[in-house]
Parts: C-alpha cells; structure tokens; sequence
C-alpha cells in the first residue's frame, strides 16, 4: 500500500493576476489569529506551493475569459488542482470569479471553457422590466440558505437572511439544484454559495462581509471534509 503524502498546514491563496489578493490574505490571517491556529498564509503563483498545502484558495476579479486564461497560463497549475482538489480532496474555497471558474463554461464576451468541477454556466445577469435595479449588483444583500445545507459545516454561526457584500455582472447556472448552497435575490434569485464534496464557491465577497464573511472563511479554514 502507498505511503500516503504528508501535507503541510499552509493556506495556499492562488495569484493568478486577477483578485483581491491582499484583502483575502488580511481575512485568512485575521481568522486564524482569532481561532489560535498558527499556520502559514501563502499567497502564490507556484504549483509546488499549492500541491503541499492544506486547504486552498481561489479568489477572482473580472472577465471570465481573461480570468481562466490566467489561471491556464501558470504552467502545471491547473493540473495540481484536478490532482489535489478533485483526486485527493483537499478543502477549496472560490471566491467571485474564482467560484464561476469552477464551472463547465462562462458566457461573457464568448464562451470559454472552465473547470468543469460543477456543471453549469456562468450567465448574464437580467433584470426584469419594470425593476429598478443595476447591474453589476453592487451591495448588501441578504442570503437564503436551501433547507437541505442549513447543517453545512461552512455554513456554521451562519444565519438565513444575513448578510453578504456582492459586486458582479454574471451569474452561476447550476445544473443541479443540490450544488446551489444558498441563494440572494436581485431581479430574481441568484446563487450566492455553490459547492459539493470538498469544494465551496461564494459569489459574494467573504473577504468584505465583515462579520459573516470572517465566520465562513474561519469555518473553511477548519474544514475537514
């Protein structure tokens, strides 16, 4: 039988040339003095980081397309991830576009493959004639979870109706319902938290949602899936 690998503590946060990447460093740091766990924060472009570490992730900033084609062009990054996200099943948190990644394909200025880790698309968002609301959403918005995710470890000190600051112009189409964790309203109900086995995808910025974006991104770190 293979001896099985020996993975470090660190918490890899993926730099691919798109996303907050100091704001979500500052989040995970701060989460992690508060829960006194004394473990390394790396952010990193090196596959050889993220193949050792313990939980991993991916933030996002901007156009489908060119995000993918970021994380693409780190030669062997996309490789590490199918092999320790979905092989070995380490915890993976996308955050914006980082969570749309995640998805079969992204339908903005084209259609560009992505991840394929969930199945869907990633839509425009539409708003209704007749509402009076902008787009891209930016704002406070509450979150809804489904009932059947209510005792989702992430989810955790988490209430249904807090909450949560989001800035984006599309959507995630899940095509099963089950992987949709939970949901927020603008011109109709959008998915706001989508996932399955051990990875998790926030559409809204946990990083900049203050009390329950801490509370989730702590629950991530000592998530044991």
């Amino acid at each position: 039988m293979p001896e099985s690998k020996t993975v470090s503590k660190a918490v890899a946060i993926i730099d691919y040339g798109s996303g907050n990447l100091r704001s979500a460093e500052k989040a995970v740091e701060r989460c992690l003095r508060d829960s006194g766990l004394d473990r390394p924060v790396i952010v990193t472009s090196c596959p050889d980081v993220v193949v050792d570490a313990e939980h991993i992730i991916l933030p996002g900033v901007g156009a489908f397309g060119d995000c993918i084609r970021g994380l693409r062009a780190l030669d062997g990054m996309v490789d590490c991830l199918e092999q320790v996200v979905i092989n070995e099943g380490r915890p993976f948190l996308g955050i914006c576009v980082g969570m749309q990644l995640m998805a079969s394909e992204g339908h903005e200025h084209g259609i560009h493959q992505g991840l394929d880790w969930i199945k869907g698309a990633i839509k425009p968002l539409v708003i209704p004639e007749g509402k009076n609301l902008k787009v891209p959403h930016m704002g406070w918005n509450e979150i809804r979870i489904a009932e059947q995710h209510k005792s989702h470890p992430l989810l955790a000190g988490i209430e249904d109706g807090d909450h949560v600051y989001f800035v984006h112009s599309y959507q995630f189409e899940a095509h099963d319902p089950d992987h949709i964790l939970a949901r927020t309203e603008y011109g109709g109900s959008l998915s706001a938290l989508v996932g399955r086995d051990n990875i998790i995808g926030t559409q809204f910025h946990p990083e900049k949602s203050q009390r329950v974006g801490l509370r989730l991104i702590g629950n991530f770190l000592n998530w044991r899936p």
